[in-house]
Protein backbone atom coordinates (compact mmCIF):
# COMPACT_ATOMS: atom_id res chain seq x y z
CA UNK A 1 0.00 0.00 0.00
CA UNK A 2 0.99 3.74 -1.21
CA UNK A 3 1.99 6.17 1.37
CA UNK A 4 -0.96 8.11 -0.09
CA UNK A 5 -3.35 5.31 -0.29
CA UNK A 6 -2.86 4.78 4.02
CA UNK A 7 -3.47 8.84 4.74
CA UNK A 8 -6.58 8.22 2.15
CA UNK A 9 -7.81 5.32 4.73
CA UNK A 10 -7.08 7.00 7.69
CA UNK A 11 -8.78 10.33 6.81
CA UNK A 12 -11.83 7.69 6.92
CA UNK A 13 -11.62 6.90 10.39
CA UNK A 14 -12.99 8.83 13.45
CA UNK A 15 -10.93 10.84 15.99
CA UNK A 16 -10.74 7.87 18.72
CA UNK A 17 -10.02 5.42 16.24
CA UNK A 18 -7.02 7.30 15.00
CA UNK A 19 -6.09 8.26 18.38
CA UNK A 20 -5.43 4.40 19.01
CA UNK A 21 -3.99 4.49 15.56
CA UNK A 22 -1.18 6.60 16.65
CA UNK A 23 -0.76 4.58 20.00
CA UNK A 24 -0.41 1.72 18.16
CA UNK A 25 2.36 3.26 15.71
CA UNK A 26 4.43 4.52 18.69
CA UNK A 27 3.76 0.97 20.23
CA UNK A 28 5.62 -0.31 16.96
CA UNK A 29 8.34 1.91 16.97
CA UNK A 30 8.90 1.20 20.49
CA UNK A 31 9.68 -2.43 19.87
CA UNK A 32 11.48 -2.01 16.57
CA UNK A 33 13.58 0.33 18.04
CA UNK A 34 14.86 -0.58 21.90
CA UNK A 35 17.99 1.17 21.20
CA UNK A 36 18.14 4.61 19.36
CA UNK A 37 21.03 5.06 17.32
CA UNK A 38 23.13 7.88 18.62
CA UNK A 39 26.16 10.03 17.37
CA UNK A 40 29.65 9.26 18.69
CA UNK A 41 29.70 13.25 19.24
CA UNK A 42 26.61 12.74 20.99
CA UNK A 43 27.50 10.04 23.48
CA UNK A 44 30.55 11.92 24.51
CA UNK A 45 28.47 14.96 25.20
CA UNK A 46 26.17 13.43 27.37
CA UNK A 47 29.01 11.59 29.34
CA UNK A 48 30.82 14.81 29.95
CA UNK A 49 27.85 16.57 31.34
CA UNK A 50 27.23 13.50 33.53
CA UNK A 51 31.10 13.61 35.05
CA UNK A 52 30.84 17.76 35.17
CA UNK A 53 27.18 16.88 37.07
CA UNK A 54 28.54 13.90 39.69
CA UNK A 55 31.52 16.14 40.33
CA UNK A 56 28.94 19.25 41.17
CA UNK A 57 30.48 21.19 38.79
CA UNK A 58 26.81 21.96 37.17
CA UNK A 59 24.68 24.62 38.68
CA UNK A 60 21.40 22.88 37.87
CA UNK A 61 17.85 24.59 37.42
CA UNK A 62 14.56 23.45 37.95
CA UNK A 63 11.38 23.22 35.43
CA UNK A 64 10.00 26.40 37.31
CA UNK A 65 13.09 28.01 36.51
CA UNK A 66 13.40 27.30 32.64
CA UNK A 67 9.63 27.98 32.09
CA UNK A 68 9.55 31.40 33.56
CA UNK A 69 13.32 32.12 31.53
CA UNK A 70 11.93 31.04 28.33
CA UNK A 71 8.55 32.99 29.01
CA UNK A 72 10.12 36.12 29.79
CA UNK A 73 12.82 35.78 27.05
CA UNK A 74 10.18 35.66 24.50
CA UNK A 75 8.02 38.37 25.86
Amino acid sequence: MRANEILEEIDKLGLSEKLMLVEDIWDSIARSNSVLPMPEWQKEELDKRYHEFKAGKLKLHSWTEVHEGLRNKHK
